[in-house]
């Protein structure tokens, strides 16, 4: 069997060739691939002499390219389009992973040259990225245990592999979960306040879901299900909150013993490798510095923000019979925002159609800031019928990169959104990006406009911001390349992104009638901006709940880790000790759903992330207003200073030359409404 994988793709910018590979490829990639790299990496260690630091480092950087290939578009379906074929490969190729990066990692003949040429780094002549290179290897191999002793290492693999392989369990788990827990209608009467087009595409899904009638109303990855805001019957919008809340916790999709066995082998992990706890073994390597610095942070805006939340309780109260309850507050408060601002989220989807969104919004607002353009191309192979490809050039016509969009949801695809990317840029390798956005929108009917909602627009101009940050990338050498930065910086540049939405050069070009062309009303746009500061008291504490919650999993020692025995007591303690337990707000996700921190997204002990990148995200914001906003000269000094070093640089030097100075918390703290 010949494989694609084995060889560089020989389509533009190195696009996997999708057409040529099935699913009996990915597996003997693998193998393929893990024992080239660990070829690669014996001969290395077995290099003649001193080390040197291109025969060591450069050599590193290199190595792993056919892993590097399969790895990317494996997990790329893991995310977007799963099967039970993929998910045997990948309960398969897990553990493999894990073996195959201790073996690299706590390999001491590489670990000894890497050490020996860190110990004279600054006798070496190196320029600035490679000195950054070296330490950073450096400093990884000591962080994955490469000065443990054997007894140790032995230990640590061991955790290793068991963590994979709990991690894509848990991923597993909540998939099929989630698909489960979907919720089915049979009653048109019952869906009141959904829109034509919503209910359309609840049908299509009940009918691609193998239902023989009615409507099924899918489940995305938060707590909150935009359906609650909007659906008239109060028992339906009850019977789906406790399907989103009930997620994990029961049943044969139950993920509360998986839960529990990842908590206790990351403290166990952590404390074999010389922190007190998983947070604090994570959050020294972010840009936080510490997890007291980054707790402290979170339960410093938790008053503020229950207030807000108990103010805006009191006042929805009175819009419904008996108590209010936790599925009646996206309900109520969208009848609010109707009433105090006159603005309708439904009155506003017409005027919000994707094609339009994506050209005339999100591709417009990158235009004007940094000149690049976007032709789309349908001769491209792609993974699922659903991605649609643009080929990206910069301002002068020179080939930029590749950018992806798989936007539609589907029983195959994880909750949520994110942007991955199927090829680094790197000049040492002579590869240009390849980046994917990935959502989850409801799919409307053959023939039918996709009208989004304000948040799913603002959702894809975040994930573009990602997007640019992998676009951008010019670095020397992949390790760096792109989103390659501190996990509590990574979602600073996306948010940033997100503020081209209400600008007024893009939104009248984008916001424009699906069937007239006529533009949104000035009285609706002048609605929707005084309504968006309203319901920021949910919204941060909802955010701050979950942020908290997953800090107290991972502030555990392993004795402590070991003495939980109940998932959702302990949660429940959790957000109380932390002032944070709303009993109308719950958080933004629990723990039996938390597939940021326990589904292998990266975000374990980080899920502050977002508001602490929201700091500089904020004081950037501030920082266009001053200088004019979209224009090309802010565009090119925000790509210049921060969107093309990657991880080249400290995160923080980065903001500082483009802010030049330390971020200010005020912009923040105003926009939640959190200012004193």
């Amino acid at each position: 069997m010949s494989n694609p994988f084995l060889a560089p793709s020989a389509l533009p910018w190195g696009l996997p060739d999708t057409s040529r590979i099935t699913d009996e490829h990915y597996l003997p990639a693998f193998e393929a691939g893990t024992a080239e790299q660990r070829a690669e990496v014996a001969a290395i260690v077995a290099g003649e002499g001193g080390p040197t630091f291109d025969d060591t480092v450069v050599a590193l950087e290199r190595s792993g390219a056919t892993l590097d290939r399969v790895a990317r578009l494996f997990y790329t379906r893991v995310s977007a389009d799963s099967s039970p074929a993929v998910r045997e490969i990948e309960a398969r190729v897990a553990p493999m992973l894990a073996a195959h990066a201790d073996a690299i990692a706590l390999d001491p003949g590489l670990f000894a040259r890497i050490d020996a040429l860190h110990a004279r780094r600054h006798d070496l002549g190196l320029d600035a990225e490679s000195l950054r290179l070296l330490e950073r290897h450096h400093r990884d191999m000591v962080r994955a245990g490469a000065r443990l002793g054997p007894e140790e290492q032995v230990r640590l693999r061991e955790l290793n592999a068991e963590l994979s392989g709990l991690t894509t369990r848990f991923g597993a788990a909540l998939l099929a979960g989630a698909n489960a827990a979907a919720v089915h209608v049979t009653d048109r009467d019952r869906l009141g306040g959904l829109s034509d087009d919503a209910v359309a595409a609840a049908a299509t899904a009940a009918a691609e879901r193998g239902h023989d009638d009615g409507w099924l109303i899918t489940l995305v990855l938060p707590t909150a299900q935009p359906a609650l805001a909007v659906l008239t019957d109060r028992s339906l919008r009850e019977e789906l909150f406790r399907a989103s809340t009930g997620r994990g916790q029961g049943g044969e999709h139950d993920t509360r013993d998986t839960v529990l066995a990842i908590v206790r082998l990351r403290a166990e992990r952590a404390a074999l490798l010389g922190y007190p706890d998983h947070a604090s073994y994570v959050i020294d390597d972010a840009t936080a510095g510490t997890a007291e610095a980054a707790v402290a942070m979170l339960e410093s805006l938790v008053p503020a923000a229950v207030a807000n939340a108990d103010r805006e309780a009191a006042e929805l109260a009175g819009g419904v019979e008996g108590d209010l309850e936790p599925w009646d507050w996206a309900f109520e408060a969208e009848r609010v925002r109707r009433e105090r601002y006159a603005v309708d989220d439904a009155a506003l989807r017409p005027y919000l159609e994707l094609d339009r969104v994506i050209t005339d919004g999100v591709f417009r607002a990158a235009s004007g800031l940094y000149g690049i353009t976007f032709t789309e191309r349908t001769d491209l192979p792609a993974y699922h019928p659903d991605v649609r490809w643009w080929e990206v050039r910069d301002s002068d016509g020179e080939p930029l990169g590749l950018f992806g969009a798989d936007l539609w949801a589907r029983p195959s695809k994880r909750g949520g959104a994110w942007m991955n990317s199927l090829v680094d840029q790197s000049s040492l390798l002579g590869t240009r990006p390849v980046v994917l956005n990935t959502l989850n929108l409801n799919k409307p009917p053959a023939g039918e406009p996709a009208l989004l909602t304000l948040d799913e627009v603002r959702t894809l101009f975040h994930e573009f911001g990602h997007a640019l940050h992998g676009l951008f990338s010019e670095v020397e050498y992949p390790t760096f390349a792109g989103t390659s930065v501190p996990r509590d910086f990574v979602e600073f540049p996306s948010q940033v992104n997100e503020m081209w939405l209400e600008d007024p050069q893009v939104l009248t070009s984008f916001a424009r009638h699906h069937v007239t062309g006529e533009p949104l009303p000035d009285e609706l746009l002048a609605a929707s901006q005084a309504a968006r500061g309203y319901g920021e008291g949910f919204a941060t504490t909802e955010y701050l709940a979950a942020s908290l919650l997953d800090q107290a999993w991972h502030r555990l020692s392993p004795a402590e880790a070991a003495g939980i025995t109940d998932v959702l007591a302990f949660e429940q303690q959790a957000l109380e000790a932390a002032g944070a337990a709303h009993p109308l707000v719950p958080p933004r996700y629990r723990s039996t759903y938390f597939n940021h921190v326990f589904g292998g997204s990266g975000y374990a002990a980080a899920y502050y992330s977002y508001i602490w990148a929201e700091v500089l995200d904020a004081d950037t914001v501030a920082w266009f207003g001053e200088h004019g906003g979209l224009r090309r000269e802010n565009g090119d000094r925000f790509r210049r200073e921060v969107l093309s070093r990657g991880g080249a640089v400290d995160a923080m030097d980065a903001y500082r030359a483009f802010r030049g100075r330390d971020p200010e918390i005020a912009p923040l703290l105003a926009r939640r409404g959190l200012a004193g």
